[in-house]
């Protein structure tokens, strides 16, 4: 770790070149491309001298696809065949933006459209022209980027350190961007847990897939943790993310580990895919064995309602969001559905799926005849597709200090979970840090990941462990109605059944385990007999009361330990006023 604080904190300084000639907020157009260009320019190194002789030789060939044979040189999926490094590139200054250019354009397809994600032809002019191009260049070469220094794990977490620190400075979400990794190694862990059996097996190959993919952290803490689990299984990453400088990390990083560049996507997941502008859910109808996303918290989805609303109302169960859509202020259970739509069906063995939400999907939204988050709780959990919701402690996260939550899906649980559902309460599971990022005050340490992984493993319950029938999280909603009267007499229909008083009207929420008209007679006509519930009103909803289930009572100290502790205070306060008078 210190070779990586050693170069964040050396990359950061350069950032100084810049000012007075940008603005703080967009020192990252500048940093964050150049730290990807000169990744790429230390990786490709050793093998640049083979790939240019060979592209010497074949270019005068009637090759109509050069990449797949310089590729095969250069070791990777990418290659460069400009003449032009970052040592060449300083060595003649007063051509440097030219060569820049030129550099950047022998990249093949793929490493230069992630160059062109940031934009950055625009800051070569600018730079250029206030003479700091060769200054900010010649910073960059210095710093030694090389894979067999800096892993692509520990390039994540520069790439994240630097965008935090970005962030801080123009007063921008910065955990919009990644989630803390040990948060993620603890989704991962549960992620694959009940699969590690079928995971040690030699050259297994699974899929995994994020549609919040960020600068691709998820993806590759799981393709470690297989990589250590099992050497000869495979990971495939796939992701998709909307930022574009995010976007760009995370598919550089797949290029130079040898994954599938195209597995990357850009885009807004949550539209409907839009060939002609390659917009929305570009991995439509794909399926994977695991899925895996931190959604934004609580972020309106305004600006997609009119495709979400259309795709609802017009497939239905047949597109992503048939259970139901949440309130335009919190998308959350969108990205859900989303990824839950890209399940693998049982036949083929079915998929796991880990995914990270504040409090709100597990109580907002209300039982009616419109469906809304409930009917989106009451979908999943009858369809017994909630295994586990592990509440997490607070200030864990980059951005906010409220409270987080893990909930896991499956649509193939193992038979001692079938019908049930798991609460894990982790909250006290942390250490305080050294040092607060952000709002992140707090972290989880190797062995609390490992107890709170031991706690879902091992399915029994505890303290910190509660198991649930299905059922227990519904309820009807009943609607409780009083006769109307008019100078003490019953106003009836024609009929001569009693009409309601709507001023009486009232509502009772009762489990479903528990019978209507039993729960009537025990809780409502002790108190008013005339009193009767209209079937046509009741709708059932579901929710997760997770404080409640592990509320603790604490007894109110007594009267004498209140008073002891008030004189205590008022003898304090009497010496002080006598020393202060003396």
């Amino acid at each position: 770790m210190t070779n990586i604080k050693e170069s964040a904190n050396f990359i950061w300084s350069i950032a100084d070149l810049l000012r007075g000639d940008y603005k703080q907020s967009d020192y990252g157009k500048v940093v964050l491309p150049l730290t990807v260009l000169r990744r790429l320019d230390c990786v490709l190194q050793n093998t640049k001298p083979d790939v240019i002789k060979k592209y010497n030789q074949v270019k005068t060939m009637s090759i109509q696809n050069l990449d797949p044979i310089l590729n095969k040189e250069a070791g990777y999926n990418f290659h460069n065949k400009s003449p032009f490094n970052f040592d060449k590139l300083i060595a003649d200054p007063n051509n440097i933006a030219s060569n820049l250019r030129n550099y950047i354009n022998g990249f093949s397809e793929d490493a230069r459209e992630i160059i062109e994600q940031f934009e950055f032809d625009n800051q070569i002019t600018k730079l250029d022209d206030a003479n700091l191009l060769f200054m900010v260049l010649k910073r960059f070469q210095e710093v030694d980027l090389h894979p067999q220094r800096i892993s692509s794990m520990e390039m994540g977490y520069m790439f994240e350190e630097l965008i935090r620190k970005f962030a801080e400075i123009s007063n921008e979400t910065a955990g919009e961007h990644f989630t803390p990794r040990e948060v993620i190694r603890l989704m991962v862990d549960l992620l694959f847990m009940n699969d590690r059996e079928i995971l040690t097996q030699k050259g297994i190959v699974k899929t995994i897939f994020d549609c919040c993919a960020g600068t691709g952290g998820m993806l590759s803490v799981a393709e470690e943790y297989l990589a250590e689990l099992n050497p000869d299984a495979r990971l495939e990453v796939f992701g998709q993310e909307l930022n574009p400088e995010s976007y760009a990390i995370c598919k550089s990083d797949m290029l130079i580990k040898g994954q599938n560049p195209s597995n990357v996507a850009k885009g807004n997941s949550l539209k409907r895919k839009d060939d002609t502008k390659l917009k929305g859910d570009q991995f439509v109808n794909q399926k994977f064995d695991y899925l895996i996303t931190n959604p934004p918290f609580g972020v309106k989805w305004g600006k997609v309602q009119k495709e979400v609303k259309e795709e609802h109302e017009e497939l239905g169960h047949g597109g992503r969001y048939g259970a139901g859509l949440p309130s335009v202020s919190d998308g959350s259970f969108l990205f859900l559905m989303n990824l839950m739509s890209k399940m693998k069906p049982k036949e083929q063995g079915g998929s796991r799926l880990a995914i990270v939400f504040n409090g709100s999907p597990l109580f907002s939204g209300s039982p009616s005849s419109k469906k809304n988050e409930s009917t989106i709780r009451q979908w999943i959990i009858e369809n017994d597709l909630l295994e586990a919701v592990i509440a997490l402690p607070n200030q864990l996260f980059y951005n906010t200090g409220i409270s987080t939550y893990i909930w896991i899906i499956s649509n193939h649980k193992p038979a001692e979970r079938k019908g049930k559902v798991q609460l894990i309460n982790a909250i006290d599971f942390y250490k305080k840090m050294s040092k607060s990022l952000g709002d992140k005050r707090n972290e989880l340490s190797k062995e609390h990941i490992k107890e709170i992984t031991e706690l879902y493993g091992n399915f029994k319950e505890s303290k910190h462990c509660k198991i649930f029938d299905n059922e227990d999280f519904g309820y009807s909603k009943v609607t409780v109605e009083r006769p109307l009267k008019e100078n003490g007499k019953l106003v009836t229909d024609r009929s001569g059944n009693p009409k309601p008083d709507s001023s009486l009207r009232d509502s009772e929420n009762i489990p479903l385990k528990e019978d209507i008209s039993t729960y009537l007679k025990r809780e409502v006509l002790p108190h008013v007999p005339d009193a009767w519930i209209d079937e046509k009103k009741t709708n059932v909803g579901y929710e997760i009361n997770f404080t409640k289930y592990f509320y603790e009572y604490k007894p109110l100290r007594s009267l004498v330990e209140i008073r002891a502790d008030i004189l205590a205070l008022e003898e304090e306060t009497e010496s002080l006023i006598k020393t202060v008078m003396n």
